[in-house]
């Protein structure tokens, strides 16, 4: 007899049909490119299922497997590490400008590089970042309706829940992800739509403000992040440039804008640790001069966190800020999750290298030379860690200098 998976069907189904009717808000004869681990065919199989049911003109799937890009750093030739599948980043721009709308599924396991050689996994990942930079424009860019959501591969549940039997950590990861995810109730949809309205209201309250300044304090952390011209706060379901409202991450508990890419100073330490293309990077301390980071440590990943930085110009300068409460219910599920995805709905947070076009007043009619004037970064790169915890303040400041609380002790002023 088969064994029973660990992992509630009706619940991933719920996650599929929420990923194509919430995330990505599937349109009649859209089409649809997706990348997976293979370990989640389940879920593409449940995605595909209600994309066709959406609607959707065609749906290709594009599958990694953890094996493969292990047999990469234990048996290629050097060279190898320098290159990239460019010509097939350049078929996913080719399609996002014919708007095909684009989803992710994360699930791989967050420390599978990091017995690897620091240096080829840098090399790695900036040829990567280089090829992928015609595809990242047009989702940086909000061209399209994107989405991301997770699934529960069994190396990623064994790193979160350490010690448990593989079938117990999978389940538990499972229904960590459900919960956050928002399809451990009957009508999801509708829980999507209640939590959108709540957060929209938060990105009204911020816009009325207008905020010259974000003032963050706490332990390890003095930073006054400046914010960029006609700036806009965004949070939730969003229109993307070809009209159609998505939610670009499920989970999601932030809201966010950008930051003036020259405006940055002080310094800042994580709050929790950084899962980067499967290199842990833990303890990070950065200083902050005239928005560039100017001095980096790490008490794990420093050398891979430092070529990252050294990717280009862009890569030490912020791109977001997001502020989300300590009691987010990430946080008070008190999981790490190992995965950017949710641990920065967990904490506030910054991201490295390449801003939104969409967090602007009009960001959709602005030119890449508009907003790099109005204080927009551009970088190969975009990166989030965390830095806020249930001991972080936040004033927002006013260019008269006049201040109003924002956060106190990681909530909601």
């Amino acid at each position: 007899m088969p064994v029973p998976s660990p992992i509630d069907p009706v619940k991933l189904d719920r996650l599929g049909e929420v990923a194509v009717r919430v995330g990505l808000n599937l349109q009649p004869s859209q089409d649809l490119l997706l990348t997976a681990p293979a370990a989640a065919l389940p879920l593409v199989r449940s995605i595909a299922k209600h994309a066709y049911s959406a609607g959707a003109g065609l749906v290709t799937p594009i599958l990694s497997d953890e094996e493969v890009t292990l047999a990469r750093y234990r048996n290629a030739p050097d060279a190898s590490f320098d290159r990239a599948a460019s010509w097939l980043y350049d078929g996913m721009a080719k399609a996002f400008s014919a708007n095909t709308a684009r989803l992710a599924i994360v699930g791989d396991n967050p420390m599978l590089l990091s017995a690897e050689d620091p240096q080829k996994v840098a090399r790695a990942n900036k040829a990567n970042s280089t090829a992928y930079q015609p595809a990242l424009e047009k989702i940086a860019g909000f061209d399209i309706n994107w989405n991301i959501v997770a699934f529960p591969g069994t190396a990623w549940a064994m790193q979160v829940f350490q010690g448990d039997e593989e079938s117990i950590a999978v389940a538990k990861l499972a229904e960590a992800i459900f919960a956050a995810s928002r399809v451990d109730v009957t009508d999801p949809v509708a829980a999507w739509s209640k939590h959108n309205k709540a957060l929209h209201a938060r990105t009204e309250w911020l816009n009325v403000q207008r905020f010259s300044t974000l003032h963050f304090t706490g332990p390890g952390t003095d930073l006054r992040i400046g914010l960029a011209e006609g700036h806009s706060w965004q949070g939730g379901a969003s229109i993307a440039k070809n009209g159609i409202v998505c939610n670009p991450n499920i989970p999601t508990e932030e809201v966010f804008t950008t930051p003036h890419a020259q405006r940055v100073e002080g310094h800042v330490s994580s709050t929790k640790p950084l899962s980067y293309q499967g290199t842990l990077i833990d303890e990070i301390a950065v200083r902050f001069e005239a928005g560039r980071i100017v001095e980096a440590k790490a008490a794990r990943g420093e050398q891979v966190l430092n070529k990252v930085l050294d990717t280009d110009e862009g890569a030490r300068r912020l791109g977001e800020v997001a502020l989300v409460p300590h009691s987010s219910p990430i946080s008070k599920s008190g999981i790490l999750f190992y995965n950017t995805l949710f641990d920065e709905n967990a904490s506030c947070h910054i991201a490295l290298g390449q801003c939104y076009s969409k967090c602007f007043v009009d960001g959709d009619k602005l030119t890449p030379e508009q907003i790099a004037t109005q204080g927009g970064n551009k970088s190969l790169i975009h990166i989030d860690w965390m830095i806020g915890s249930g001991e972080i303040d936040i004033d927002g400041v006013h260019a008269d200098g006049s201040r109003v609380p924002v956060f106190r002790r990681g909530e909601w002023a």
